[in-house]
């Protein structure tokens, strides 16, 4: 119970957060507009990541499972085969489209962003699949060398 209020409680914030904002930049951009990664990062995964990636964002104590660090994703995918320190884009991109599946990938309380991105673009899939690439080039840009 605790985590479907949990879930609710993140999805309504990303969603008010989100429909203020969407207030905003159709008055003032396109409506082909796609923000930067650094911007959905901050309006989308900084409350449980925090601001650094590091995942200690303020809704990080009351989650179940801790946010993973985001900076580190690359130093991981280095453990495993095939051993490179590549950053591992088609495991993120997954991620963020889908949601991490199963709790022994991730927590169950990360959100699926791409039905949220399908919903905020009018299933504009083409905007959908460039959200999630700008969110994925950004935080290949935070990992740690």
């Amino acid at each position: 119970m605790r985590h479907v209020i949990l879930l609710s409680a993140v999805l309504l914030f990303a969603s008010i957060s989100g429909a203020q904002t969407r207030l905003v930049i159709d008055e003032v951009l396109p409506p082909s507009y796609i923000p930067t990664g650094q911007a959905m990062y901050q309006q989308y995964c900084a409350s449980c990541h925090g601001a650094n990636a590091k995942g200690g964002g303020p809704m990080a104590p009351i989650l179940k499972t801790p946010p993973s660090d985001l900076t580190t994703l690359s130093k991981r995918r280095a453990a495993m085969p095939p051993y490179d320190r590549k950053f591992p884009y088609d495991y993120v991109k997954s991620i963020l489209e889908f949601g991490p599946g199963s709790t022994s990938h991730g927590s169950a309380d990360m959100p699926a962003w791409g039905p949220i991105f399908r919903y905020l673009d009018n299933q504009n899939e083409r905007a959908v699949q460039q959200r999630i690439k700008n969110l994925c080039d950004y935080l290949a840009s935070l990992q740690e060398k």
